[in-house]
């Protein structure tokens, strides 16, 4: 037995923000929409993973997806672009990530993360 995927399912009334955001900010495809859920992914296969934490890490909240993207800059500029508020950073960890925490349309905090 070998655990295939990980998918994180969010509750949300008005599924439309979610391409603007999932799609527009993060640049994830619309891979699955029945009109009830609608899934966002990105190209590849990532291996699955699961985080159990006290908290975000330097006093943070735990947040409740870790996205980790390969241009932060780009990522960032989006979220402001399309009015995000940043609730933290961007900020280097020592632990050798670059990273900002924002909240979804759906009030979910994300972590969006890059490896230095």
């Amino acid at each position: 037995m070998a655990v295939r995927r990980i998918v994180a399912n969010i509750a949300a009334g008005d599924l439309s923000a979610a391409a603007g955001f999932y799609g527009g900010v993060l640049g994830l495809d619309c891979v699955m929409d029945h009109g009830w859920i609608v899934t966002f992914a990105a190209p590849g296969a990532a291996p699955p993973q699961v985080s159990i934490a006290r908290e975000g890490g330097n006093g943070t909240p735990v947040p409740d997806l870790s996205i980790e993207v390969d241009d932060l800059e780009a990522v960032l500029d989006r979220a402001q672009a399309a009015g995000c508020a940043i609730a933290y950073g961007p900020v280097r960890e020592a632990w050798g990530v670059r990273r900002f925490f924002l909240r979804d349309p759906f009030g979910r905090l994300l972590n969006i993360l890059q490896h230095d």
